[in-house]
Order: structure tokens, then C-alpha cells, then sequence
């Protein structure tokens, strides 16, 4: 069964874009990320034009992160305070993200930029947490104690000025380097169309030593609104978010999630770590590879604009 995309200019198959959704949706429930980082690959090796990609893979990652973060919520695994600090800081940095996304689009250099920023932060991303979850692994094997390093311990960080007590998370922290992530994945979240998980869960869990039954569920916080003002930006900047596309994915997605949340309950934290790590990994070298590779036609015809 084909639909028409009035933005992307083509028709795709219906089961295949709900079955890219719930795929990423479980994804998300379960890892405590966007998806933002697989759903614009997979639409982009669909043949969705980049653009489109981004701007409509970051309102896919709306519905997916309302889903998952209802069910963190419930189960009061979601820091509020700690999440609108990031929100703060993400809400910024997409401001400036869909602006720099006008400029590369205007060079004629955006679907480059994409790709190389893809295949750079999920390589770098992906390799840490595999290796990271790889030797956690192994310790768990052989019965060793973990290391010293644990939630709520100081190192450069915690030394940082305006200091913010956040209950939930039992941490007293600097806000500085809560706007810079939130920032950051806020510019992310405009160029790339992720929702900036699979780096804002790392950095909560290893450099600001948040603990990780709340990572998950504030992280998904944080992605629900960053990701939702820029869809809108991007809508009525670029006017590149295909509604149809959007409305598919989101309920797939929303489904996806819930059920990602339960499986995600009953691993251990490494496991997790693992499974992402390989994912994430797996992605980037894909997209490497589509870099590299001599493509089948050497040209192509596209209308400007």
C-alpha cells in the first residue's frame, strides 16, 4: 500500500514507514533516547530527501518521547527541576541550530554537513559506550567489584559556580554545564533532527554523575519540548516538515514506545548501555559507508530552492 508525501515529492510504502516508527519508538522508550538518530538515517536510505528527513524525523521524536516519558513519570523516574534547566539551555541552542540549518541549506551544502555530522558523533558516540558497557561486562563475569566512580561523586564539574539543588536526581550541581549540554543537543536537534539522547544519556551518567534511574526519564523530558519548538521553527522557517510523513510515524512511534519502556525495566544497566552502543555504532558506519562507496549514478537532477 503506497501513500503520497506532498513535501518529500514521492510516494512510500505505508508498512514500511509504521514499521520504521515503532521500531524506533521501542527504541526510544526503551534506551531513554529521541530516536532522532536512527529514524533520519533510515528515511534518508528510504530516499526521503535530507531536509525533509531532519525536520520531520525531529516531530517523529516528539510522539516517541511524550510516550516514553508518561511511563517514567508514573513510576516518578523524571527529575522536573533538572529537566527544565536543560530544557532552558536546548530551547536556546535550537533557536541558533535552525538558523545555521538556513545557511547550509542556502550553501547547497546541507546534505554533506549531515551526513559527516552523523558518521563523526555516532562513531565517536557509539565506540565509547560499547567499549565502556564491553569491560562492565566483563567485571560482572568475573565478579569484580565496579569502580569507585558513582553517581553524585565530584570531579571538575561539581567545582563549577551557581550551584542548583535538584532533589529528585540527590545531587547538588552547577547549572553552566546543564545549559551547555541542553544547549548543545539543542543545536543537534536543528541540524541533524535528533533529539540528542544517545549524547545527553552519556554526559548525564558520566561527567555530571546524575544517577541513572532519573537519566532516562528527564532526558526524554528534555526532548519532548526542544524537539517540538524546532519542528515548528523548521515548519515555518524552511517549510520542510511533511505532515503525512509526521502523522505516520508519530503512531507508530507512540506505540513502540511503551513497549520499549517495559523491556527497557528488565535489563541491567550495562546491557543497555551494550545493546545502544552497537546500535549507534551500527548507524554511523552505515551512513560511513554511503560516503564512501561509488554511487550508481554519478549524477543527478534536483530543482533548487
Amino acid at each position: 500500500m503506497t501513500i503520497y508525501l506532498p513535501i518529500a515529492e514521492l510516494s512510500v510504502n505505508v508498512f514500511i514507514i509504521l514499521g520504521m516508527g515503532a521500531a524506533v519508538g521501542f527504541l526510544s522508550g526503551m534506551f531513554g533516547v529521541g530516536g532522532g538518530f536512527l529514524i533520519t538515517p533510515l528515511l534518508i536510505f528510504y530516499n526521503i530527501p535530507p531536509v525533509v528527513a531532519v525536520a520531520t524525523g525531529a516531530n517523529q521524536v516528539v510522539a516517541s518521547s511524550v510516550s516514553g516519558a508518561i511511563s517514567h513519570f508514573r513510576r516518578g523516574t523524571l527529575d522536573m527541576k533538572l529537566g527544565t534547566v536543560l530544557l532552558i539551555g536546548g530551547l536556546v541552542g535550537a533557536t541558533i541550530g535552525v538558523y545555521i540549518f538556513s545557511w547550509l541549506r542556502r550553501l547547497g551544502q546541507l546534505d554533506l554537513i549531515i551526513s559527516l555530522l552523523y558518521v563523526i558523533f555516532l562513531g565517536t558516540v557509539g565506540g565509547l559506550m560499547l567499549a565502556e558497557s564491553l569491560r562492565a561486562l566483563r567485571r560482572a563475569a568475573r565478579n569484580e567489584p565496579a569502580p569507585l566512580k558513582r553517581p553524585g561523586q565530584h570531579n571538575w564539574v561539581h567545582r563549577l559556580p551557581f550551584k542548583m539543588r535538584f532533589k529528585k536526581s540527590k545531587i547538588y550541581l552547577s547549572v553552566i554545564p546543564i545549559l551547555a549540554l541542553g544547549f548543545g543537543i539543542g543545536i543537534l536537534t536543528s541540524i541533524m533532527g535528533v533529539g540528542g539522547g544517545f549524547i545527553m544519556v552519556p554526559a548525564m551518567i558520566y561527567l555530571l554523575r546524575i544517577p541513572t534511574n532519573v537519566v532516562v526519564g528527564t532526558s526524554l523530558f528534555q526532548i519532548i519540548f526542544t524537539t517540538a519548538y524546532t519542528t515548528i521553527v523548521q515548519a515555518a522557517t524552511n517549510y520542510s516538515v511533511d505532515i503525512v510523513l509526521a502523522f505516520i510515524l508519530m503512531v507508530a512511534g507512540v506505540i513502540g514506545a511503551q513497549y520499549g519502556v517495559r523491556v527497557g525495566q528488565k535489563l541491567r544497566g550495562e546491557q543497555l548501555r551494550a545493546l545502544l552502543g552497537l546500535l549507534v555504532l551500527a548507524v554511523g558506519v552505515r551512513l560511513a559507508i554511503e560516503l564512501i562507496v561509488t554511487p550508481d549514478d554519478f549524477y543527478s537532477l534536483a530543482i533548487g530552492g
